[in-house]
């Protein structure tokens, strides 16, 4: 079996180094080829580009990358026909993956996407597209596998890989002892995003709003993992020009210092999940060019845009995107967390609930899927 993998960040590349063992146990010689991270090489991929490649976030900041984005799908086509791809599996970054499912897909390959682009929430028309281009959607919320049983799209829900990897109770005590944090200590982790992009936008704002809660709060301290050496280096830098006491720079350990938090200040995205399972209570906070906002703002027909929010149907914690996302108000709600535990403590309850649901196997019930897929030609919806 040879099995070609595309990933386009850091959370792609989290679930495809679990898939791929996932996909051993039914496929002990199967041979792995795409693009991935660390993770995926580490379990047997052979990695074309590296993970930066595909990290580009917003509508305008995608069509500056464009020639390369082409250029490099056009080489990931050919390669994984020279190859002889039994099987195309696309993670997440669905503009880029979905376009090579396609065109695998005519020439006889199956496809599988792991991870649901947002048609749910906008340009909901694309499912169109998705039906040509995929053979079977693997969704890890369950409101999305919903919307695709809604227009007869072979679908499974599959679960949060995440939400099997951390435990329902998280030991917050054990956290804290790794960074030297005392129990009576007011933590707050800083997450402003593992992109460039992010770090470049999200960065100073994190940063002035620590300043003014340890102004605020003189004994607050932060922790602020970087996702990557590069972010590491670029999140060295900001400091530097936004300098925070009390503020100790991480590379990896995101769980560990969102386990140990009493609040997360965090990029809308993947890691509020991660949050949520870490039962972190958190502010939610965004901003992007200002003409993809522009164009966001009229495409979007979701409420909200958080996943904690959007799994809650209602609005469990806040949520501070383009404007709205200033240092003064996110340091009112950081502190509004720190000193109401009653406010903090209703969106950890709602955390448990939400864990549970979402707790499935989800690299099993994938891996399990696809062979059926690959056996059958035909899929089980779930």
């Amino acid at each position: 079996m040879k099995i070609y993998l595309v990933a386009g960040e850091l959370s792609g590349d989290i679930l495809g180094g679990s898939l791929i063992p996932a996909l051993k146990t039914h496929y002990p010689d199967a041979e792995f080829r795409g693009l991935g991270g660390e993770l995926m090489q580490a379990q047997g991929l052979t990695s074309l580009y590296p993970l930066e490649t595909l990290s580009v976030m917003g509508l305008v900041e995608v069509i500056k990358h464009l020639p390369e984005l082409i250029r490099v799908r056009r080489h990931l086509y050919q390669d994984a026909l020279e190859w002889g791809a039994d099987l195309m599996v696309g993670i997440d970054a669905p503009d880029f993956t979905l376009g090579l499912e396609k065109k695998l897909r005519l020439q006889g390959v199956k496809t599988v996407h792991y991870v649901s682009p947002s048609v749910w929430a906008w340009r909901q028309g694309r499912i169109k597209g998705i039906k040509k281009s995929t053979d079977l959607m693997l969704t890890l919320l369950p409101f999305e596998a919903e919307f695709y049983q809604q227009h007869q799209m072979p679908v499974v829900f599959v679960g949060h890989p995440t939400a099997d990897k951390l435990a329902l109770q998280p030991d917050k005590r054990s956290a804290r002892e790794q960074f030297g944090i005392t129990s009576d200590t007011q933590l707050v982790s800083l997450l402003p995003g593992s992109r460039r992009s992010e770090i470049a936008r999200l960065g100073p704002l994190f940063l002035q709003t620590a300043q003014q809660l340890k102004h605020a709060c003189p004994n607050v301290h932060f922790l602020l993992p970087a996702a990557s050496a590069q972010r590491h280096a670029e999140l060295t830098e900001l400091l530097q020009h936004y300098p925070v006491a009390d503020l100790q720079l991480i590379q990896g350990q995101a769980h560990e210092a969102m386990q140990a938090a009493d609040v997360s200040l965090i990029t809308s995205g993947t890691t509020t999940l991660e949050a949520l399972f870490c039962k972190t209570p958190m502010v939610v906070a965004y901003k992007m060019s200002p003409l993809s906002w522009w164009l966001m703002k009229r495409l979007v027909k979701i409420q909200w845009a958080s996943l904690p929010n959007l799994l809650a149907n209602r609005a469990l914690v806040t949520e501070r995107l383009q404007d709205a996302a200033t240092s003064e108000k996110l340091c009112k709600d950081v502190r509004d967390l720190l000193e109401q535990p009653g406010q903090a403590e209703q969106q950890v309850q709602a955390f448990y609930a939400i864990h549970q649901q979402l707790r499935r196997n989800a690299s099993k019930q994938a891996s399990k899927a696809i062979v059926e897929l690959m056996q059958s030609g035909t899929t089980i919806q779930s």
